[in-house]
């Protein structure tokens, strides 16, 4: 049996939450389009020799075995707090949100699957036919939630709020694919003892959590642990940020307000969405953007890949994953959605900001120049989708006004 809200408090509980995160998520997307014009005016600026220095400054920590720069730090260390976000809304899709019904999750499921299989196709196709590099096959797959909803916001007043959540849902469903293909496909060697001591970590954690110990001088000190030693195991350590968001309880106990997850992602996501996303922008998104580089990304397979599996592949993966799910199978389009607003929420969803620039660190760690390279590549085609989109969507968006419109003075009449 599928589960469902114990009573209508509950829901009400849970629609609110989704509004609160929708709200902090437009906020963020602010902060981070800052943050990121902030990072290219650095790199392209007088002072930008000063800035690399900042951002490859190692902060080693030798007796944890952590050697990392300030720029892996950010990485590594502060997106495992918005993975842990990430994890929290997962586990409350799953459990009490959209993707607990199996009906009303299987378009923007299958969106979300077809819009990370088309671009990845079309960067192998473009990698594989001009000799180029075959590693940065998944830099286009993500779908950055905080910058589309940002965007959404400021363009999509007057549409349906049904798209803002065929969106949302499609981004979550983005998000754990993308965190499963960094698992499997960019893990370096295995240390099985870090893993297992992670694992048992993940173990005690669930453990207190289910025994309702309180306290965060209890967990937050493990979850350090916790990440310590996923990062030593060889798998990326911000996985250890999403594991245990999905452990923690998601509905509310009998003599609760609201649940552990919501007491907690209160706390934390305007930590998340306000310094800890920005400051990785402002980190990652610092590349050198001259014309020697531009002229380098019109001919590099690898930078033509991202944009193309960003901008194109986003948008037939999107809308045709939708379209064939709903014409060869029971799932609908709601009806307050045409399918010109899914082809501009699709668009949307090419804007791959964060995980792609970090996915394309990770592919391309032994090739900085061409990651620097992909990284442009990954900032213009997120500009171009948000472009497109933007215009696609205010256009919908005054036709769902003037809809409105017209139905408001025929009734008047």
């Amino acid at each position: 049996m599928l589960p469902s809200f114990k009573s209508s408090a509950e829901e009400t509980r849970y629609r609110r939450s989704v509004a609160e995160f929708l709200r902090l998520e437009v906020t963020g997307g602010l902060a981070l389009i800052i943050a990121a014009a902030i990072a290219l005016a650095l790199a392209n600026s007088p002072i930008s020799d000063g800035y690399f220095s900042l951002r490859d400054h190692h902060l080693d920590i030798p007796p944890l075995g952590l050697e990392l720069s300030v720029g892996h730090w950010a990485s590594d260390g502060l997106l495992a707090v918005f993975f842990f976000i990430a994890g929290i809304e997962l586990k409350r899709e799953l459990v009490v949100g959209e993707l607990r019904r199996p009906a009303a999750a299987l378009l923007p499921v299958a969106a979300a699957v077809g819009g990370m299989a088309v671009p990845a196709l079309i960067y192998v196709a473009f990698a594989a036919a001009g000799g180029g590099d075959l590693n940065g096959w998944a830099v286009p797959m993500a779908t950055d939630i905080a910058f589309a909803l940002g965007v959404l916001a400021v363009v999509g007043r007057n549409l349906p709020s049904a798209l803002r959540t065929f969106l949302l849902t499609l981004a979550i469903v983005d998000d754990l694919i993308a965190i499963l293909v960094i698992a499997v496909f960019f893990t370096s060697t295995l240390n099985l003892w870090a893993l297992a001591g992670a694992l048992a970590g993940l173990a005690v954690f669930y453990l207190l959590h289910r025994r309702d110990v309180h306290g965060w001088y209890v967990y937050v000190p493990l979850s350090v642990v916790i990440w310590v030693l996923m990062f030593n195991s060889g798998v990326h350590a911000t996985i250890a940020g999403v594991a245990i968001g999905m452990l923690l309880r998601v509905t509310a106990g009998e003599l609760e307000k609201e649940s552990p997850a919501e007491r907690v992602e209160h706390l934390v996501h305007p930590i998340s969405a306000g310094v800890c996303v920005p400051l990785f922008a402002l980190f990652a998104a610092g590349v050198p953007i001259s014309g020697g580089v531009l002229a380098d990304l019109v001919t590099e397979p690898e930078s033509l890949g991202v944009v193309a599996g960003l901008f194109l592949g986003k948008t037939i993966g999107v809308f045709g994953a939708t379209y064939l799910t709903a014409r060869f199978t029971r799932a609908r389009l709601n009806p307050a959605l045409g399918w010109a607003d899914v082809a501009g929420g699709a668009m949307l969803a090419g804007i791959g900001f964060t995980v792609s620039l970090l996915i394309a660190e990770l592919a391309f760690a032994d090739k900085p120049g061409l990651a620097e390279h992909v990284k442009a590549a990954v900032l213009i085609g997120s500009l171009i989708s948000a472009l497109v989109a933007s215009a696609v969507l205010t256009l919908r968006g005054r036709r769902h006004l003037a809809a409105a419109n017209g139905n408001g003075n025929a009734a008047a009449a």
